[in-house]
């Protein structure tokens, strides 16, 4: 895999300009996560691991962080944890418990039994060897709710990628993990209950996971007028100067993109569209049970 493709994420521990596409979904996250909190009383997150979203690692947790949970974070790489713990103390200024796990260790997380009320990934399984072992882990010590999200296989910006954009990614990655049927079938297997499945992220633009300029670009059809239309200063998209409080207006400006996620459609039409799958599992006996 190219190193610098590898490593991207280290870039992003400075510079918080993510893009346009990143930033959306990051808002509509924010809301899903905070709707699921208010309904169930989590009080207690774990996010393992941390990666998984392209851009700025380390912040998916940030919204139920500010709302009062208790929030942990697991990653297998020192050097980006540091970063990660950096942005938390100066930049967030909220507390978050910040581990470190061997690349090796996702099917045996340093937890006890039921001790957290939410134990969840974003679009990370395809990035760890173990991913079968994390979600046995996840059911191990959520006490309420286990939430697995990854890309959507089915929306044209997938295929962009992977037959034109990214096709390297797909070598190295197994893809299987895409399939809901078969995460929603290992939760069950794990003696967890399905009590939601859906889609998040379904903006009016493909998924191509990189920069709109670079994207054309790869297709053939970039020119000096539209790498200006996506490029400079009036193109800086950025979740952290939200949270920082120097864009306040960013929400707004973001979520004006957001009618087809609120759209009150079937999740199954939006399916065709969205960037991101989901499934919601419960723990069996535990308060959240009917």
């Amino acid at each position: 895999m190219p190193q610098e493709r590898v490593n991207t994420w280290r870039r992003y521990l400075t510079d918080y300009d993510e893009g346009l596409g990143l930033v959306y979904e990051r808002f509509v996250l924010n809301d899903f996560l905070l709707d699921l909190a208010r309904r169930h009383n989590l009080r207690s997150v774990l996010e393992a691991p941390l990666y998984g979203m392209a851009g700025v690692s380390g912040i998916n947790s940030y919204a139920l962080a500010q709302d009062g949970a208790a929030v942990t974070l697991v990653d297998d790489n020192a050097e980006r944890l540091a970063g990660v713990e950096r942005i938390w103390r100066e930049d967030l200024r909220l507390p978050a418990n910040l581990v470190h796990v061997d690349p090796s260790s996702w099917g045996a997380l340093p937890f006890p039994d039921v001790s957290f009320d939410l134990a969840w990934e974003w679009a990370a399984l395809w990035h760890i060897d173990d991913a079968a072992g994390l979600l046995a882990e996840l059911a191990r010590v959520s006490r309420k709710l286990v939430l697995v999200a990854m890309p959507n296989n089915l929306q044209v910006g997938y295929w962009l990628r992977k037959l034109v954009l990214d096709r390297e990614f797909f070598e190295d990655h197994d893809e299987s993990w895409t399939d809901m049927g078969r995460i929603t079938g290992l939760l069950s297997d794990l003696g967890l209950d399905i009590i939601e499945q859906g889609v998040l992220d379904v903006p009016p633009w493909p998924d191509t996971v990189m920069p709109a300029n670079e994207a054309l670009k790869k297709l053939g059809i970039g020119s000096s007028r539209l790498e200006s239309r996506f490029t400079g200063d009036n193109w800086q998209w950025n979740t952290m100067a939200y949270y920082m409080g120097q864009e306040p207006d960013l929400r707004e400006r973001v979520l004006k993109y957001a009618w087809l996620d609120r759209a009150p459609l079937p999740w199954q039409v939006k399916a065709v569209w969205a960037h991101h799958r989901y499934v919601l599992a419960r723990v069996p006996d535990s308060d959240e049970s009917p």
